[in-house]
C-alpha cells in the first residue's frame, strides 16, 4: 500500500508514503524525467541504520492524514524557499530491516547550488518534522526514538519558523 501523490509535469511535488520497499533509482528517474528545463538533480537515501548496537529493525508508524500533510508542508517550504524545478519526498513507513533504503529526497533546479542547499534543507526538515513515531526493535526489545541533538542544530541553522511551515 502506499499513499503516494504525483502532480504532474515541471514544478511537481511528489510527497508519498511507502509500506513496500523504497526504490531509490525509480524515484530518481521519475524526478529526473520531471526536471523539464533543470540543470541538475541531487538526491538523498537514507537508510535504516544501527546507533547503538542491537538493533535489527525500525519499525515507522504514521498517521494517514497528519504524516502526508507534514511532507506536503515541508515539500512545499523546500520549492518556495529555493529556485527549484521540482521537489520529491518518500518516506518509508512500517517494518523496515538494517540497510534498506528508509528515505528519498530529491531536488531538481537549473543550477546546482538551488539543487544542493535544497536537497539538503529538505532532508533536515523530513528528519525533524515528519509526523512520524519511530522505534528500534532489538534483543532486548523496543524503544521509541526521537530526532537527536544535532538533528535539532541541523534544521535550525536554516531559521525555519513555525510560521513558514504553517503558511504551505
Amino acid at each position: 500500500m502506499s499513499d503516494r501523490t504525483y502532480p504532474g509535469g515541471v514544478g511537481r511535488m511528489i510527497r508519498a508514503i511507502l509500506h513496500e520497499p523504497l526504490d531509490p533509482g525509480l524515484e530518481l528517474a521519475s524526478l529526473t524525467a520531471a526536471s523539464g528545463k533543470a540543470g541538475g538533480v541531487v538526491s538523498f537515501v537514507g537508510l535504516a541504520r544501527e546507533e547503538d548496537g542491537g538493533v535489527a529493525a525500525l519499525v515507522l508508524q504514521h498517521h494517514p492524514v497528519l504524516t502526508i500533510r507534514s511532507l506536503e508542508k515541508i515539500a512545499a517550504v523546500a520549492k518556495s524557499r529555493f529556485a527549484v524545478d521540482a521537489v520529491t519526498a518518500v518516506h518509508r513507513a512500517g517494518t523496515i530491516l538494517l540497510g534498506e533504503p528508509i528515505v528519498f529526497a530529491g531536488v531538481a533546479a537549473r543550477h546546482r547550488r538551488d539543487a544542493f542547499l535544497a536537497a539538503d534543507f529538505l532532508m533536515d526538515l523530513l528528519k525533524t518534522q515528519a509526523v512520524f513515531w519511530k522505534q528500534e526493535i532489538g534483543a532486548t526489545g523496543a524503544r521509541w526514538i526521537e530526532p537527536r541533538l544535532e538533528d535539532l542544530a541541523d534544521v535550525a541553522r536554516w531559521n525555519t519558523t513555525a510560521l513558514e511551515m504553517a503558511k504551505q
